[in-house]
């Protein structure tokens, strides 16, 4: 249907008001939420959709979730037709194979109504503790073959009706989690949070009226759709190869190939993942809607990084990978743990795509650590699965170095210290960045992150989750890897290294230290600036050790007195430069 055209500053006023009703279901969410992760680590998105189920505008979280999310809603409109839906109504979905790609990401979509007429949908996904299965926190990637075994699966479901919970669905839930009070606080923090978009969404629509609304809404989807083919049209025709390697799928496997193909014609981009590794039997599997989600985020962010991203933004892009391989698995193949893949189909585009856009592009970042924990507290006499998140060192730039402690492919946080010691039986001993972890390059990877936690807790289960503990960070054009990562046991005398996606016990008194890898660099490590490398030094980023071996630089006197023998640090870096 043909709408009329909106006034450039209405349509500016509808997208501001848009994107402000995304960031206020957000906030919503962040402030009432029971969860750590969502209210310490952000670990939820949001959008607003039109009355078609099309993405118009989103909050600033993950982009896993919100590639995902389009697809989350269509499938929850073909089970639930907008023209059954009425005010107060809300669905509810897990499924891996409709949009969510994993069991612990519930979505909801709730319709809004003005004067009787659908104007669109407000929809929010978070991440909840615990769904059931085999281990706590339903991220187990050992002894899964199935997503049977990690939790409770929910198809598109009308929770709410006129406003009302349907407590039998809602008592299931409850029955199906090991943190029922956190699971049943979540879910209704976003139902909440829903309703707050849905009135704002009401109250735009008595503004302008509906009709200027969805002409708004049209033109926002048109325009982003041009900029992105504009945007794509200025990166050089071809196809444009990259691998890299996931370290395994559980104790004693083989390496997961990331094999992409991007193909750049015109205003289109393809990117095809044939090549990579079959679907395995573990949980170390990524749901076709979950490999878009990250393939998408990463030519955003190469191609129209301040766009808005909605669905415009989506249809210049196809995403494919062969059905069966462990990117676009069959189902029922686990896929709980998928997140911690979502960094290597991202740097896969990005890696792809570095010789197009040297300019754009980052190394490799130092891997997140998603790990998830479960027990008996002695002290508040209850069981407890605390879900944890590692944020390490970004990749470095053209033009800078890569940052330290910060989330790389999605919108997360470190959870604070304060709030896992306040909420969990865990101490925090060691909080730190890791000396000479940090890829070497004329601009230096962000270093690595250790985390060390004492669990005062009895029947512990660890599942763990990471990577980058064999297969070390990328560099790009001369810029080495980064320091790869380890899992211990007891750091210190009779330490023991614990494999990296590893599920096991622990006891009461354990500490478990997460060593991260470092990010790779850029360009030519031996051409750094000596006096940015003698800074590193002082901040502790770096020894006087790795100053010289990795950058050809003399660091000399001691403390704050540390200066750059600049004489034998020209000598070694002509040497250098010979040799080559």
């Amino acid at each position: 249907m043909s709408r009329r055209r909106v006034d450039p500053i209405t349509l500016g006023v509808i997208w501001g008001a848009l994107q402000s009703i995304a960031v206020e279901i957000g906030t919503t969410v962040h402030k009432t939420a029971y969860s750590e992760q969502a209210r310490e680590g952000q670990d939820f998105s949001v959008a607003v959709f039109d009355a078609e189920g099309r993405m118009v505008a989103q909050g600033p979280y993950s982009p896993g979730h919100m590639g995902a999310m389009s697809f989350a809603v269509q499938h929850a409109l073909a089970a639930h037709p907008a023209r059954t839906l009425k005010p107060g109504d809300a669905i509810l979905l897990n499924d891996p194979l409709l949009g969510s790609g994993h069991l612990p990401d519930f979505f909801i979509t709730q319709p809004a109504f003005h004067d009787g007429a659908l104007i669109g949908f407000a929809v929010n996904i978070l991440h909840h503790t615990d769904v059931g299965g085999s281990r706590p926190g339903s991220q187990g990637v050992e002894g899964i073959f199935d997503y049977f075994q990690e939790g409770l699966r929910i198809p598109p479901t009308k929770v709410w009706s006129a406003y009302r919970e349907n407590d039998a669905v809602v008592g299931v839930i409850a029955a199906n989690t090991r943190t029922p009070s956190s699971v049943l606080g979540d879910l209704r923090a976003q139902r909440s949070a829903l309703r707050v978009g849905e009135l704002r969404l009401q109250e735009l629509a008595a503004r302008y009226g509906r009709d200027t609304l969805a002409a708004a809404m049209d033109e926002i989807l048109a325009r982003t759709e041009a900029n992105m083919r504009a945007a794509i049209r200025e990166v050089r025709d071809g196809v444009y190869t990259f691998e890299d390697f996931m370290d395994d799928c559980g104790p004693g496997t083989e390496p997961l190939r990331v094999a992409v193909t991007v193909t750049v014609e015109g205003d289109r981009m393809d990117i095809d993942y044939d090549g990579s590794s079959p679907q395995t039997a573990s949980g170390m599997n990524s749901y076709i809607n979950y490999t878009r989600s990250y393939s998408y985020a990463a030519v955003k962010c190469l191609t129209d990084p301040f766009g808005p991203m909605n669905e415009g933004a989506l249809r210049p892009v196809t995403v494919s990978a062969p059905e069966g391989s462990f990117l676009n698995p069959r189902p029922p193949a686990g896929g709980g743990p998928r997140a911690i893949i979502c960094y290597r189909t991202f740097e896969a585009v990005i890696g792809a795509l570095a010789p197009a856009l040297p300019a754009r592009v980052s190394a490799a970042a130092s891997h997140m650590a998603n790990p998830t924990f479960g027990g008996w507290d002695r002290a508040k006499r209850r069981r407890f699965v605390a879900y944890e998140l590692v944020l390490s060192g970004t990749g470095a730039r053209a033009a800078k170095d890569g940052c330290e402690a910060m989330s790389w492919a999605f919108n997360a946080s470190n959870i604070p210290v304060e709030a896992q010691e306040a909420n969990q039986p865990i101490v925090i001993e060691r909080f730190e960045l890791i000396r000479d972890s940090a890829g070497p390059g004329r601009f230096r990877g962000g270093a690595g992150i250790r985390r060390d936690m004492r669990f005062l807790a009895d029947e512990g289960k660890l599942t763990n989750l990471s990577d980058r503990q064999r297969f070390a960070p990328y560099g790009l054009f001369g810029g080495r890897p980064g320091a790869v990562g380890r899992t211990v046991f007891n750091p210190g005398p009779g330490e023991e290294v614990v494999h990296g996606k590893a599920s096991r016990e622990f006891a009461y008194g354990d500490v478990i230290s997460f060593q991260q890898s470092g990010a790779g660099g850029y360009g030519d490590p031996f051409e750094r600036d000596p006096a940015r490398v003698l800074e590193d030094v002082l901040d502790d980023y770096l020894s006087t050790e790795a100053a010289r071996a990795q950058y050809g630089v003399v660091i000399t006197g001691e403390g704050a007195a540390l200066r750059v023998d600049v004489a034998a640090t020209e000598r070694i870096r002509r040497q250098e430069k010979r040799n080559r």
